[in-house]
């Protein structure tokens, strides 16, 4: 659309206001980030056990490990800050707190605050069939309307940190 289509008269400065302001509301909606639902994310894992190489099992592999990596960047992250937090003068307590905060990062690895462990190498592919498996059953779609939070749910329950086991 030419710029003396807009509306005869209209000075050049204020079109391209217009239109720039057009395309922020325009991008903005466009570029929200809708969320993954777990019955879409069941539609590409499905397809994994026959063709694990194919299209949406990728996706469906792709989706989990991206949900790994980004809790374990996330309580990296936090480690780091809380971390700094305590080591300004620091009481007894917190000083226990911290000091056991650490013996659990080292023992059961970064994930360890998001409930979830995989600090031996737990392979992707194990964690991939886990997720297909509780999709398949239906109970974590029924459970858990969003694909992140299903994913977590296998993630906690299948894979959660032996803590009675230190206790």
């Amino acid at each position: 659309m030419a710029l003396s289509t807009i509306r005869p008269g209209t000075s050049s400065a204020t079109a391209i206001g217009t239109m720039a302001v057009l395309a922020v509301i325009y991008c903005g909606t466009a570029l929200s980030v809708t969320p993954l639902t777990t019955r879409e994310l069941a539609s590409h894992c499905i397809h994994y056990p026959a063709n694990p190489l194919g299209p949406d099992a990728i996706f469906c592999v792709r989706y989990i490990q991206g949900f790994i990596d980004g809790a374990v960047a996330t309580d990296e992250r936090v480690m780091v800050n809380v971390a700094a937090e305590y080591s300004r003068t620091e009481s007894f307590s917190e000083r226990a707190l911290r000091t056991r905060g650490g013996q659990r990062l080292e023992k059961y690895g970064p994930t360890v605050y998001a409930e979830f462990c995989l600090g031996d190498p737990v392979a992707l592919k194990t964690v991939v069939e886990q997720v297909v498996r509780d999709l398949e059953e239906g109970i974590i779609s029924e459970q858990n309307p969003l694909a992140r939070a299903a994913v977590y749910q296998t993630l906690r329950t299948t894979f959660s940190c032996a803590e009675e086991a230190d206790e």
